[in-house]
């Protein structure tokens, strides 16, 4: 591993994991506190559907202007600034007295996940351009707090229904923690390998827009969006879908969030290794093919058993599409210095659109019918894995 030969390469490394994994526990905080919530709060599912969207719009925004901004005053001082809303958020939560504090809170949660998730992403893909093994494992870290949030989530309210408020001073803390992380990396002036690309990139990059003109530039957003339709609509309504329909208990509802995220982890490790010795184009079709099958299985499963079954089949085929598509644009980002910035922020537009196209269904038709609505989008997101795969063949 030649990209972690000095200090501040192996500081940038381990920070970036460290944080993904604060990233992973806020992330699935949205949809596991979000019953919780619903219910101290009196929320309907219109509105349950408007803080999860405002948590992406968040994301949305953070994803292009923390990029933005790292251009003009520094990367480091880019996440610092966006990363310190996560801490605020859940305090907004904890003292919450009307729904104007909530939609706040989850705006700002989204903020600091997008800022995190373009730092992070761009920083790994500079320390190794292209290696799809070490993304999945940056995503196999997201994958961990994903899971460790529910199982957290479960214990802080096994006996009291009450105890979610100490899941969010628990996410307080976790939040100064990733910015003290930020606080302590190494900035762009260390003079470490990592930083060094970094900056080479910032000079010798191109600045303009010909990216547009790239047809794997919009390959990539359609397969990236369809896919945070997919998986933004299940983490935000997959706890309440199972809790408001009956068909498991609530407790075994809280657990299916962590058996998605441990599938997921489990699906990046193992594909974090297969594509050290299987070509990428071979494993993206089996995954996108297995989202279809497991999530439209999931919609007619009724049994406790075959509910899980379902779950661990689609977190595992879910799991490396996201860092994999990433992977094929290694050599566009670098190219280009705003594509990133413009391949996330579109594409982050499925994870703003979708929970409240769920939750507006939902309030009019049933939440079956809300969370079915996503099976037309694991369709589309397949159609245009294909197409990514094939644009890539000639590699």
């Amino acid at each position: 591993m030649d990209f972690l030969s000095d200090k501040n390469s192996k500081r940038q490394f381990i920070t970036c994991y460290t944080a993904f994994i604060i990233n992973g526990m806020l992330a699935l905080s949205i949809g596991s506190l979000l019953p919780f919530i619903r219910d101290a709060r009196g929320l309907d599912y219109a509105f349950a559907g408007l803080i999860v969207s405002l948590h992406s719009v968040g994301n949305f925004i953070s994803s292009f202007f923390a990029g933005a901004l790292a251009a003009a005053i520094g990367r480091k001082r880019s996440i610092l600034i966006f990363d310190i809303f996560c801490p605020i958020a859940y305090l907004l939560i904890i003292l919450a007295s009307n729904n104007l504090m909530i939609a706040a809170a989850f705006l700002l949660t989204g903020l600091a996940r997008g800022a995190n998730s373009n730092y992070c992403n761009t920083a790994i893909n500079e320390l190794a351009p292209g290696k799809a093994w070490i993304l999945n494992g940056l995503h196999a870290m997201f994958s961990v707090g994903a899971f460790l949030f529910p199982i957290l989530l479960t214990l802080f309210t096994k006996n009291n229904g009450d105890g979610w408020i100490y899941a969010c001073y628990f996410m307080l803390v976790m939040g100064i923690l990733s910015f003290t992380l930020y606080l302590l990396s190494p900035g762009e002036e260390s003079g470490g390998k990592g930083s060094a690309k970094a900056a080479g990139a910032e000079k010798t990059g191109d600045n303009g827009f010909g990216f547009f003109k790239e047809r794997l530039f919009w390959l990539a957003i359609c397969t990236l969006f369809f896919y945070l339709c997919a998986e933004q609509g299940v983490i935000g309504w997959m706890v309440t879908y199972f809790t408001d329909t009956g068909y498991i208990s609530k407790s075994l509802a809280q657990i299916t969030a962590s058996i998605l995220w441990i599938m997921m982890l489990t699906g990046r490790l193992l594909t974090a290794f297969l594509s050290t010795r299987v070509d990428k184009r071979k494993i993206m079709p089996v995954m996108g093919a297995g989202i279809v099958v497991f999530f439209i299985l999931l919609l007619f499963a009724r049994s406790a058993s075959m509910i899980v079954i379902c779950i661990m089949g689609f977190g595992l085929s879910m799991a490396g599409i996201y860092p994999t598509a990433v992977s094929f644009t290694g050599k566009l980002i670098k190219r280009y210095s705003l594509a990133w910035s413009f391949i996330l922020t579109i594409a982050s537009l499925g994870s703003i659109i979708m929970p409240s196209v769920v939750g507006h269904t939902a309030e009019r038709f049933g939440i079956y019918t809300g969370i079915s609505t996503i099976a037309a989008v694991v369709v589309i997101d397949f159609i245009s894995v294909l197409l990514l795969v094939r644009d890539r063949s000639g590699e």
